[in-house]
């Protein structure tokens, strides 16, 4: 199972990210742990200067915008 985590403070494009990730994970058939975090403080230490972040198992993969698709599928089947 991948450990998720969106980082953002609820906006919608943090909703719109975490629901894409999850869309992922399930046409992937990847088993995943999303967790939304919007605590600006984790945010910051997490390492995300703009939202949305993504961070898998632990390392930042994205931060800033929509992730790409194609990308976050990548991301997920690594």
């Amino acid at each position: 199972m991948k450990d998720i985590k969106v980082y953002g403070p609820g906006c919608k494009r943090c909703e719109t990210t975490e629901a894409m990730v999850k869309e992922a994970a399930q046409k992937l058939g990847v088993d995943v742990s999303v967790e939304k975090v919007t605590d600006p403080r984790a945010i910051a230490m997490a390492g995300v200067m703009s939202t949305p972040g993504i961070s898998i198992d632990g390392k930042l993969v994205h931060s800033g915008g929509l992730p790409d698709g194609k990308k976050l599928e990548g991301w997920l089947a690594g």
